[in-house]
C-alpha cells in the first residue's frame, strides 16, 4: 500500500495524489519529516508502542501517515489511560491505611497484567499491518489522528 509523500493519504498506483496533488517521483520531497522517512510503516506503528504514551507523542509529531499517527494517538489514549488511572487509585487508596495497600497491590498487579497484555498484542499488531482498535479507545484516537 503506497501512501502520498507530501499529505499521507493511500495512492494506490497512482502517480500523483488525488487529494493534494502532489507527484510521487523519486525526485519529490515530501513533506514526511527526515527522522520517519527510511521507517517502515509497520515498523512505525510498532514503535509507537514501545515507551507508552512517550513514543506515541512522538510518532504523533513527526509521523504524517494515517496508519502511524492511528497507532500513536491509540497508544497516547491507552496507555495514558491506565497511567492516569494507576495514579488516581494510588492516591484514593492512600487514604485507606492497611486495608488500602492489599487492595492497591492486588489492582496494580491486574492494571500492570492488562498494561503488558495490550503493549504485546498492540505492538503484534503493529507489525503485522493490522489496524487493531481497542474499544473504547480506538474512537477517541481516530478524533487525535484526524481520521
Amino acid at each position: 500500500m503506497a501512501f502520498c509523500k507530501a499529505c499521507g493519504s493511500e495512492l494506490g498506483s497512482a502517480a500523483f495524489c488525488p487529494k493534494c496533488g502532489a507527484s510521487q517521483n523519486a525526485a519529490t520531497v515530501g513533506a514526511t519529516s527526515a527522522s520517519s522517512e527510511g521507517l517502515a510503516e509497520n515498523i512505525a506503528g510498532l514503535l509507537c508502542y514501545a515507551l507508552g504514551w512517550i513514543t506515541g507523542i512522538i510518532f504523533l509529531l513527526i509521523d504524517k501517515r494515517p496508519f502511524v499517527r492511528f497507532h500513536a494517538a491509540q497508544s497516547i489514549v491507552v496507555f495514558g489511560a491506565l497511567t492516569i488511572f494507576r495514579i488516581g487509585l494510588a492516591i484514593i487508596l492512600n487514604f485507606g491505611g492497611v486495608f488500602g495497600f492489599g487492595v492497591w497491590t492486588m489492582i496494580s498487579l491486574l492494571l500492570t497484567l492488562v498494561g503488558l497484555i495490550l503493549w504485546i498484542l498492540l505492538m503484534i499488531k503493529a507489525y503485522q499491518h493490522q489496524l487493531y482498535k481497542v474499544p473504547i479507545a480506538a474512537g477517541i484516537a481516530e478524533g487525535i489522528a484526524g481520521k
